[in-house]
């Protein structure tokens, strides 16, 4: 009977086309839409990477040579400048070759941008360093002219000693949260799938409750063959998102997929047994319970970061506690987590706290069941 019930409510579950659309096409289709959106936005935006400029020279200037060379030097520079003319220089900048234009005339220096931005500030922020501290090199030349050489390389060192340190192995494109939300969203909308347990198995929901109510086959194994059967295809999804995203659409998820996979699976059994102790609980009918269960969902969501990515800092900043008992940011951490971080503590927390709550959603959805009973149907 628990194969028989295991068999036919995947069979029943696979030919329900809102199940399909909310499981599979939903995050298929809203994944694309986020990989055309923020592809190649970090790169442009946040990433760092070597700056190119051009150095017009009015009047030559062998400390500040020094210095630019220093900055063009090592495995990751932090510019890469070329001298010319001023005429090829703005032909340059206009078209988007260098980032800026430094003139050198000796005494000052300017800079020319076009637009603004990360690399422009930079720019910026490197010549007014450079400003204050000739002083220094100057006075100190002035005042003992052996130690030039020394001066112009201690700041030398300190103008190449900015350099780019990883802090994680994972990637850090900060656009990739808004991708572990929406497998966030795809794993509680499993609770769509755990309604239709309790449906399935209410005598007060459904024709088919009703029949197995008057059935001598234990409830209890009817809905342990629907959890079964719900589990498989609540997999089954997860992993068909998981793998869309990051095999088709190219998101890295860091070099634990293994462990991405199971954090999916393990969010889809919280849906699911949210939405049957939500299936269980009251009198309403499958419309009203369905529109909680919906609402639910995208609240969380919501809350966890997938419609505005700076709500979830918003949370923790008032609220710490509530980011640690959301649904959807205990999933979506456990892929973060898995990314970022080089140990697995905080990993195995969220998933902890996602097994717990899974557990005692379907502790009080199986004790609601058992005690309802009905005068007739």
């Amino acid at each position: 009977m628990f194969l028989h019930e295991m068999k036919y409510y995947i069979l029943s579950m696979l030919r329900n086309k809102v199940l399909v659309f909310w499981l599979i096409a939903f995050p298929i289709g809203l994944g694309t839409l986020f990989h055309l959106a923020f592809s190649g936005l970090y790169d442009k935006t946040t990433k760092f990477s070597t700056i190119p400029v051009a150095i017009v020279e009015n009047s030559a200037d062998p400390v500040f040579d020094t210095i630019i060379d220093s900055m063009c030097s090592g495995d990751d520079p932090m510019l890469s400048s070329q001298k010319v003319a001023e005429d090829k220089a703005l032909k340059m900048l206009e078209s988007g070759d260098i980032k800026g234009i430094i003139y050198n005339c000796g005494t000052y220096r300017t800079l020319t941008v076009y637009g603004s931005g990360m690399d422009q500030t930079i720019l910026k922020e490197f010549l007014d360093q450079y400003a204050a501290e000739e002083k220094m090199i100057k006075n100190a030349v002035m005042h003992d002219p052996n130690s030039a050489e020394k001066v112009i390389s201690i700041f030398a060192d300190e103008a190449s000693s900015c350099r780019e340190i990883p802090v994680t192995h994972g990637n850090t494109d900060n656009f990739i949260q808004y991708f572990y939300n929406l497998l966030a969203m795809t794993a509680l909308y499993n609770a769509l799938v755990g309604l239709r347990i309790a449906e399935n198995n209410s005598p007060n929901m459904s024709v088919l409750g009703a029949r197995k109510g008057a059935a001598p086959a234990k409830g209890i194994t009817n809905i342990l063959g629907s959890f079964a059967g719900s589990f498989i295809l609540s997999t089954l999804c997860t992993c068909i998102a998981v793998s869309f995203i990051h095999f088709i659409l190219g998101v890295d998820f860091g070099k634990r997929l293994p462990l991405v996979y199971l954090s999916a699976i393990v969010g889809g059994m919280l849906g699911i047994s949210m939405g049957f102790m939500v299936g269980v609980l009251g009198k309403g009918g499958l419309r009203l319970k369905n529109g909680i269960v919906m609402s639910v969902c995208m609240m969380s969501c919501f809350i966890s970061g997938l419609m505005l990515g700076e709500m979830k800092a918003f949370i923790a900043k008032f609220a710490p506690w509530f980011n640690s008992i959301n649904p959807a940011s205990l999933i979506s951490d456990s892929f973060y987590c898995l990314n970022i971080y080089g140990d697995y503590r905080r990993f195995i927390t969220k998933m902890a706290s996602m097994l717990i709550m899974s557990a005692v959603f379907t502790l009080i959805g199986f004790i609601m069941s058992r005690r309802k009973s009905y005068a007739s149907i």
